[in-house]
């Protein structure tokens, strides 16, 4: 049996790629209207650049590892037989693309027999990259800036004094189940932040931009690589009592505050 390889090295090639793939995208920013079209809704949309980001990620991990496995939002999909998987968002945050703004990511992340050992989220827009390996910590690396970066994020010990993170999936009664959450939310917290990335959003949970983050309804490609970065940074992961996390929440919170807003989550996202 062929060994498997060390988180490092999957790390090394992740990042490549995503810094590949993320030219690929800001190349592609002035005619991201030329060619788009929906998914799951009218305001779900997908652009020729995701696409075409997609397949260059793909071809630039399978080209050099071809017995992996892949999973990727637009659509490859491959089970591989080498006990690695790679899961891929081309471009979180394609509305933001869409729309010129600022926060939108690549997102790769690598398994291994199943647990994610290796993730990176390179913020297309700013050239920001953050990275983790399990065990070994997360870190942030940004253009012109000495680094990289160990992140550790927040510090809130109170969940009333608290930034919090969220975001909205596109079904129209799935938003308004979300915006429920959130009115009874506002309340307990500091305020709300909504940056339209999830895998931005659990990193700049890592990197205590806000103290906690939450959103029901993610992808696997959504959360992978930013939920690695949130953890080896030192952020509890969780979801709903007694699921795995993803079905259908990801919460990532500063230790001081997590058990407090686990706790309210589950109450407010009871059927």
């Amino acid at each position: 049996m062929t060994a498997l390889p060390d988180a490092a090295s999957l790390l090394e090639l992740a990042v490549a790629t995503a810094r590949e793939a993320g030219e690929l995208v800001r190349q592609g920013r002035a005619t991201a209207e030329d060619d788009v079209a929906v998914k799951s809704s009218p305001v779900d949309v997908v652009t020729a650049v995701d696409t075409a980001c997609e397949h260059l990620v793909v071809g630039r991990l399978l080209g050099a590892r071809p017995d992996d496995g892949v999973l990727g939002e637009e659509g490859a999909e491959r089970a591989g037989t080498s006990g690695v998987r790679w899961i891929v968002d081309p471009i979180d945050g394609t509305v933001n693309f869409l729309y010129d703004l600022p926060a939108y990511a690549v997102s790769i992340a690598a398994e291994v027999d199943g647990a994610v050992v290796a993730g990176v989220v390179l913020n297309a827009a700013t050239g920001e990259l953050f990275t983790a390996v399990a065990g070994g910590g997360a870190f942030r690396s940004t253009p012109g800036e000495p680094g990289p970066v160990r992140l550790t994020g927040s510090r809130a010990a109170a969940l009333e004094l608290s930034l919090v993170a969220t975001g909205f999936g596109y079904r129209v009664e799935q938003r308004r189940a979300q915006g429920a959450v959130v009115a009874a939310l506002l309340p307990r917290v500091r305020d709300i932040r909504r940056h339209g990335s999830a895998a931005l959003e659990l990193c700049a949970a890592a990197a205590g931009r806000v103290d906690a983050y939450y959103e029901a309804g993610l992808e696997p490609w959504d959360h992978a690589a930013g939920a690695l970065v949130a953890t080896e940074a030192g952020l509890v992961l969780g979801g709903l009592p007694g699921r795995p996390v993803g079905d259908p929440l990801v919460v990532v919170a500063a230790p001081g505050i997590a058990e407090e807003l686990l706790a309210l989550l589950a109450e407010l996202h009871r059927p």
